[in-house]
């Protein structure tokens, strides 16, 4: 993840657009992935946490987030959203999900109370950040089991009418460092079953979701 994300951790939630604009993709992100209660989900490149919520919501206190990101910064802020709602069933996990070694992983979430292999794992608007998201994506599924539910909620140019808000689109994502053409939900489409397709915001977020095939070959 870019270095800007370090340095403007503190105010990410604010000067995001989350609300105006990336919220609808995570909640129906988290709609079509169907987290259970008691699972153990995955937020692969989680920030600071706005995911969280949400995925308490259908977790419940049984349940287990666990969240990665290559930022100690952003990782900071989720950490402090987690300890002012009181949820002690939070694993986070400092690592680039394009260098990680699956197995240290394991090791780390099980060594902090977690499975080592998770029931379902989101990435939102993560996934366009890595110059690699293919590379990300195997090592996601390194640490799912092998029918896991997956879901992933990204962006790309608007369409219809909204086509003449393509520039500022553009603009946002290469502010952001994300490459708005990496359409990363493409993986869920060539990996899964039980396909989900949904978009929101003039299609400009586009979601996916889907059971895994299998192990990889």
């Amino acid at each position: 993840m870019p270095d800007k994300y370090t340095a403007f951790a503190p105010f990410y939630d604010a000067l995001s657009g989350e609300y105006p604009v990336y919220r609808a993709g995570r909640v129906r992100g988290i709609g079509a992935l169907t987290p259970q209660p008691g699972e153990q989900v995955l937020d692969l490149g989680c920030g600071t946490g706005l995911n969280f919520p949400l995925l308490q919501d259908r977790v419940g206190p049984l349940g287990t987030i666990v969240g990665i990101d290559r930022s100690a910064r952003m990782l900071e802020q989720a950490r402090r959203r987690a300890i002012k709602a009181g949820w002690d069933n939070v694993i986070l996990i400092q690592a680039d999900a394009l260098l990680l070694d699956p197995a240290a992983v394991r090791a780390t979430i099980q060594g902090q109370g977690g499975s080592g292999t998770s029931d379902a794992a989101l990435a939102t608007y993560s996934l366009s950040l890595m110059p690699e998201w293919r590379k990300a994506w195997a090592n996601l599924r390194e640490l799912l089991r092998d029918d896991a539910r997956v879901a992933v909620v990204d962006m790309q140019e608007p369409v219809g009418w909204a086509r003449l808000l393509t520039p500022l689109a553009r603009a946002a994502c290469a502010l952001g460092g994300a490459d708005i053409a990496a359409h990363p939900w493409q993986a869920v489409e060539e990996d899964c079953t039980g396909l989900i397709r949904d978009s929101a915001r003039a299609g400009h977020l586009q979601i996916r979701a889907g059971t895994l095939r299998g192990a990889l070959s």
